[in-house]
């Protein structure tokens, strides 16, 4: 998917009016969209941070129960020895027994991480940072953005020299982007579930993130704000570029971290210089359009003539049930056949002659006389 455009406005951060100078896109938001890449490289890069937990080793085994055995009209479960109690003679160690173990209990020793192949990793980065550069696709994952004036938003006149964060927010509002803001600030809920007791108390929409160059007072300034993330143009993270494994993230660059893109992934057609082995991921297709292309006038022109009409092969026939197909293996047949039909014919015409003088004297009058005959 290609950029909308081949040029880019930096904005001074102080006049939402004022462009200081336009600068050519980076190559990096040419890039091809690959949704499936950057889900399964975040799916596999977020289990990075989970902790092992496990039951414990001996949980629903501490008890020194044995099963009856049969004969007792109970089932053969360990049961709890002694007596005295109502925990003697219950089942036990089973996990559908109350008090026993969890089936498969969890082991510590689970492969909680995941390592992902560097080039995958930078593929996913790439992918991400091309569909930020589309603004229905930063839309469509939920950021309003439509005050905002250019989709990538390029900030310059020393916005990294910020300080406080009221100046901060100020920057955001006078280029629309404090809404993105505000509806995360007003999105901060309690969590449902256990997680509230676990350090995670509260959930939150993600906001703009601002990618900046080298160590800044913005720093501090910005991430003050609700919502707001920081990322350093050197250090960019899929897990925060695309979260949830969803493209589309609403960027806020500074003039140095958008300039610095071409040094670090490249210009497409040479390998990039920070980054080993690395070159550019290019789409396979221009143009995706690909009913244009057959109906264009130069693919149509070198192409065969439309065949009339493609052989037809027939199918197999039986002789035996099929007259036709044995005519053709034996002519004969059908002399054979019709003579069959013919004499068929007579000896049908024959036995109805024979029935039908039969039936001449069978008639009423004649069975009358018979029996009248038989009474004398």
């Amino acid at each position: 998917m290609a950029a909308a455009r081949p040029t880019v406005s930096v904005y001074n951060y102080a006049d939402d009016s004022a462009v200081l100078s336009e600068v050519a896109l980076p190559v990096v938001f040419t890039a091809p969209i690959r949704p499936d890449v950057v889900h399964m490289v975040h799916m596999n890069m977020a289990k990075n941070k989970r902790q092992a937990y496990s039951v414990k080793k001996d949980a629903g085994m501490e008890t020194a129960a044995e099963s009856w055995g049969t004969g007792r009209a109970v089932s053969r479960i360990p049961r709890v020895p002694g007596g005295g109690t109502h925990r003697a003679g219950q089942g036990a160690f089973g996990n559908m027994c109350r008090g026993g173990r969890m089936f498969a209990p969890t082991k510590v020793w689970r492969k909680w991480h995941r390592k992902v192949n560097t080039n995958q990793r930078r593929y996913a980065i790439t992918s991400a940072l091309a569909a930020s550069a589309i603004p229905s696709l930063v839309m469509a994952r939920g950021h309003r953005i439509s005050e905002v004036p250019e989709v990538p938003l390029v900030l310059g006149g020393s916005v990294e020299n910020i300080a406080k964060t009221a100046q901060a927010y100020k920057v955001l509002e006078r280029f629309g982007a404090s809404e993105d803001a505000d509806r995360c600030k007003a999105s901060k809920k309690i969590r449902r579930g256990k997680g509230k007791l676990r350090n995670r108390r509260y959930t939150m929409r993600r906001g703009p993130l601002v990618v900046y160059e080298g160590s800044t007072e913005g720093e501090k300034a910005f991430r003050n704000l609700p919502g707001v993330e920081l990322a350093n143009v050197d250090r960019l993270n899929l897990l925060q570029l695309a979260p949830g494994g969803h493209v589309g993230r609403f960027l806020i660059w500074t003039q140095g971290a958008f300039d610095k893109l071409e040094t670090l992934y490249g210009n497409g057609a040479d390998k990039a210089g920070n980054k080993t082995g690395f070159t550019m991921p290019r789409a396979s297709m221009a143009n995706t359009d690909l009913s244009r292309i057959i109906n264009s006038d130069e693919i149509q022109k070198v192409l065969r003539p439309a065949k009339a009409s493609a052989p037809r092969f027939e199918k197999k026939k039986n002789p035996l049930k099929n007259l036709s197909a044995m005519v053709r293996l034996n002519p004969y047949a059908l002399q054979h056949r019709r003579a069959e039909l013919a004499a068929s014919a007579a000896s049908k015409e024959k036995r109805a002659a024979k029935v039908a003088a039969k039936r001449a004297g069978n008639t009423k009058a004649a069975r009358r006389a018979y029996y009248e005959s038989m009474k004398l």
